[in-house]
């Protein structure tokens, strides 16, 4: 009995946790793409001395997507 309860709590336990990754891998994914987006912004509006709006847009709405997207707009950052 005991073993079965150890089964079940580790499964609740990892099931959690899986569910948190994949959630996190997905909103570093669209933090990326929201980089992405104000970067080919920037390019197309090709005006002098924008870039900072464009890259602070870009982090910002990357950490509205939550933890995930706050760490890909670190990361993404650390190049400029």
């Amino acid at each position: 009995m005991k073993l079965l309860t150890g089964l079940v709590f580790c499964s609740l336990v990892l099931g959690v946790s899986s569910r948190g990754w994949f959630s996190f891998l997905g909103e570093a994914y669209d933090g990326a793409r929201d980089m992405w987006r104000a970067y080919s912004d920037m390019r197309e509006a090709n005006y002098i001395n924008s870039d900072k709006y464009f890259h602070a847009r870009g982090n910002y709405d990357a950490a509205q997507r939550g933890p995930g997207g706050a760490w890909a707009a670190e990361v993404i950052r650390e190049d400029d």
